[in-house]
């Protein structure tokens, strides 16, 4: 078995969709191992542009199995749209390649409205959550009042289970003027989508053992970024799950020791959707300019995304917490017309250096970048899937990169579409 692992090493929308579906290409499988369908990852094959939250990017691929592991929060609604859409362009989803852990934990209608409710209820302390039950379902698992998949098979013998979660929820749904839920509605709701879903149910720690003894090739697919963690990320700004490397083994099932390799996805510059800290972020023109040749708007949320230089600082501890064997940077295009281009090599806090972003809001409020200046290439690198033909300024760029990170950047991402990248080594 080979394996490899993406993640996104800054704030997600790094790219990630584009790099897992050219892997796709060589891989077997293809599992999804945390989050849930607050993820957005951007296809862009034949000129269509084609947008998931919850499926593995391998699925828009024949002949490959996709996965959806225990680490995920799975809302089922969310599946079965994604599935019609995926319907109409012709890209057939069925039990053939698309497997669902029999102990993933569901997402139910009462998870995003407590979530709305209480971001509304934040006012200006508002995390900036997609508003779509991610964190009160996971709250749930952790609780051991969760709802899993295999308990659709016979929804008759989860009654005292469901009364655990209303005991719960009711209260809080008093509390923010919301009507309560009955018994009824859940299980209605369960009925109304089991026959739908079930279908796709397996044990699925058990499938990814025999792909591996089998000696398949296993390409398993993070969501959001590594400084969305809730460990290690810019807390409390953050999501609801592990999004370091070390969750695909947790969330599929897999032994740690079968991860081979980790690729880091490191979009060329720096982007952030919601609250948070930003160390880099740019309220000027140039921030504006970034912002409208990237296209930074949420797959999931359409929401603008804050735009900044490349910060190496935070991407060498991201890549230093994970493992990352290498890097994938994507959207070098976007850079095409700067004439000067900005890397955040250390920061300044209270007159004082440092080469790490702490955990302390007050300090990351604080912060102030140190940058060093790289001259821009004014060269159009779109499209280019050759390292020879990059201009010598774009080359200097990614090694200046390099320098800084710690480790090499094997894949080069220059525009959307699926044909433009270049690969430095196999992957596979």
């Amino acid at each position: 078995m080979t394996s490899v692992v993406i993640v996104g090493t800054q704030w997600g929308d790094e790219g990630k969709g584009k790099i897992v579906d050219s892997l796709s290409q060589d891989a077997d499988v293809i599992v999804r191992f945390q989050g849930g369908h607050n993820a957005g990852h951007t296809l862009v094959i034949d000129g269509q542009t084609i947008k998931l939250s919850l499926l593995p990017s391998g699925i828009v691929r024949k002949n490959k199995l996709t996965i959806i592991g225990n680490g995920v929060v799975l809302d089922p609604q969310a599946l079965i749209s994604e599935i019609n859409y995926l319907s109409k362009l012709n890209i057939a989803v069925t039990a053939e390649n698309l497997r669902i852990a029999e102990n993933v934990t569901l997402i139910l209608p009462l998870h995003k409205d407590l979530d709305l409710a209480r971001e509304e209820q934040a006012g200006k302390s508002k995390i900036g959550t997609t508003g779509r039950g991610i964190g009160p379902a996971y709250e749930d698992k952790v609780a051991r009042r969760s709802i899993k998949l295999i308990d659709l098979e016979d929804i008759n013998k989860i009654p005292e289970k469901i009364s655990i979660i209303l005991d719960h929820h009711n209260i809080l749904r008093k509390a923010f003027g919301l009507d309560e839920i009955s018994s009824d509605t859940i299980i209605d709701y369960l009925n109304d989508i089991k026959s739908q879903i079930l279908p796709f149910m397996d044990n699925t720690w058990r499938l990814l053992n025999e792909m591996r003894l089998k000696d398949k090739k296993i390409l398993f697919e993070g969501a959001q970024g590594l400084l969305l963690d809730i460990d290690f990320g810019t807390y409390p700004f953050v999501t609801s799950s592990n999004t370091l490397p070390a969750q695909a083994a947790i969330g599929s099932g897999v032994g740690p020791k079968y991860l081979d390799n980790i690729i880091g996805i490191t979009k060329a510059y720096t982007t952030r959707v919601g609250s948070g800290p930003f160390p880099t972020e740019l309220f000027d023109d140039i921030g504006e300019k970034l912002g409208d040749i990237g296209k930074e708007f949420g797959t999931v949320t359409g929401r603008e995304r804050r735009c900044g230089w490349f910060d190496a600082v935070l991407v060498k501890q991201t890549i230093q917490i994970s493992g990352i064997d290498m890097i994938a940077l994507t959207k070098l295009d976007v850079l095409d017309t700067f004439d000067k281009i900005m890397i955040c090599v250390g920061y300044e806090i209270d007159g004082k250096k440092i080469d790490y972003l702490p955990f302390s809001e007050n300090m990351q409020n604080r912060i102030k970048p140190i940058y060093e200046e790289c001259d821009g290439w004014l060269t159009d690198t779109s499209g280019v899937n050759n390292i020879n033909d990059l201009a010598d300024k774009a080359l200097k760029y990614i090694r200046k990169i390099e320098e800084f990170i710690g480790i090499p950047i094997k894949i080069i991402s220059t525009s959307p579409r699926r044909e433009d990248i270049i690969f430095l080594e196999n992957i596979f």
